[in-house]
């Protein structure tokens, strides 16, 4: 059973940061995938903390609740799409405020110029957001 635990979050983990990385995509105006084939670090950054972000919050869903037999792994596998789910939402909240709030630059702006520094910040924001979502469901 514990080997097919491990394949189901597997799947479905990969599956969230695939989700996150699209839809962050499609808010930003920089092509991702173009970005990073020319090399693009600061949209690589941005990457990174989808993923690392994502991962962080997934694991602490799954650790968050008891394993015993009535525990379900569908029920698991829900509980854990809707973490996800709530973290790529909370991401999004967190990019646009600090870059309305943030009046000297403009986060896109400088993400498409290959800012790498701003690619960083976006990597911290979005491991910010991580810790206190993974933070509340813990």
């Amino acid at each position: 059973m514990v080997a097919l635990e491990l394949f189901v979050y597997l799947v479905v983990g990969l599956a969230a940061m695939m989700l996150g990385y699209l839809i962050i995509d499609l808010i930003h105006p920089a092509d991702f995938p173009k970005e990073i084939q020319e090399g693009n670090k600061a949209v690589g950054w941005v990457s990174a903390g989808i993923y690392a972000g994502l991962g962080f919050i997934i694991r602490s869903a799954l650790i968050s609740f008891e394993r015993s037999e009535a525990q379900e792994l569908l029920q698991g596998v829900i509980s854990t799409a809707i973490y996800a789910a709530v973290g790529i939402v909370a991401f999004v909240i967190g990019y646009f405020t600090v870059d309305i709030l943030n009046k000297k630059y403009k986060l896109n702006d400088e993400i498409l110029q290959k800012n790498e520094a701003a690619g960083l910040m976006v990597f911290g924001i979005f491991l910010g957001i991580a810790f206190v979502v993974s933070g509340v469901i813990q």
